[in-house]
C-alpha cells in the first residue's frame, strides 16, 4: 500500500468516526439534564440557531468534562455561571474557542443558557451561564457582538430560582473574583435526554 492510499484511508476513517460521534445529529432541539447538588435542570438546546455552539457544548458533555464542576459566579437578577472550575476552583481544560453565534435571533432572556466569554467576541470555550433576568444588554447591538444563547430551560426553573437566592461573596484578593456563591452549587454531570 502506498503512503498516499494509507493517508487517504486514515483520513476517511477519521472523518467517518467524527461524523458518527455527533450526539443526536438529526435532532434540531436535543435536550440535556443537568444533575446538580440542588436538583435537576433540563435544557432544550437549539441546534438550528447555534449549531457550532451546541456542537462545542456536546463535545464537553460526551467527554464528561462538566462532571463535578461548580457554578462559580452568581450575580443576583443577572446570571449564574459555571462549567469551568472544579470544587477546588481549579481550571478545567478547554478545547479551542468557538465562533460567536450571538446574531442567531435568540435573546438573553430569563431561563436561557448562553456561552460565557472573555472580552473578545470569539473567546468562548466551555463556560456557560443561565440568565436570571431578561438581559438585553448581553444581546448584540449596533454591530457589537453579544453572548450566544443556545438553549432554554424546559424543566427545573425552580432549581434555577433556588440557586438565584444563594448568598455570594468575593472569593479572594489573590484571584479577584466577586460574586462567588458561599456554597457553590455542584454540577455533578450532564445527561443527554433520549430522543423521542
Amino acid at each position: 500500500m502506498t503512503f498516499l492510499k494509507y493517508f487517504i484511508g486514515i483520513t476517511a476513517a477519521f472523518f467517518i468516526s467524527v461524523g458518527h460521534t455527533e450526539i443526536q445529529p438529526d435532532n434540531p432541539f436535543p435536550r440535556v439534564k443537568l444533575v446538580t447538588s440542588m436538583g435537576d435542570i433540563t435544557v432544550e438546546l437549539n441546534r438550528d440557531a447555534a449549531p457550532l455552539t451546541v456542537k462545542n457544548f456536546f463535545r464537553y458533555v460526551k467527554k464528561a468534562q462538566y462532571n463535578d464542576t461548580i457554578f462559580h459566579r452568581l450575580v443576583p437578577d443577572f446570571v449564574i455561571q459555571g462549567g469551568g472550575y472544579d470544587e477546588d476552583f481549579q481550571d478545567k481544560p478547554s478545547y479551542e474557542k468557538v465562533v460567536n453565534e450571538s446574531g442567531n435571533g435568540l435573546k438573553n432572556e430569563y431561563g436561557t443558557v448562553a456561552m460565557a466569554r472573555e472580552r473578545g467576541p470569539h473567546s468562548a470555550t466551555r463556560q456557560f451561564f443561565f440568565n436570571l433576568n431578561d438581559n438585553s444588554s448581553l444581546d448584540p447591538d449596533d454591530g457589537d457582538w453579544g453572548y450566544t444563547v443556545f438553549g432554554r430551560i424546559v424543566d427545573g426553573l425552580d432549581v434555577l430560582e433556588a440557586m438565584a437566592e444563594l448568598e455570594s461573596q468575593a472569593y479572594s484578593d489573590d484571584i479577584g473574583w466577586a460574586d462567588v456563591p458561599v456554597d457553590p452549587p455542584i454540577l455533578k454531570r450532564i445527561e443527554v435526554v433520549p430522543q423521542n
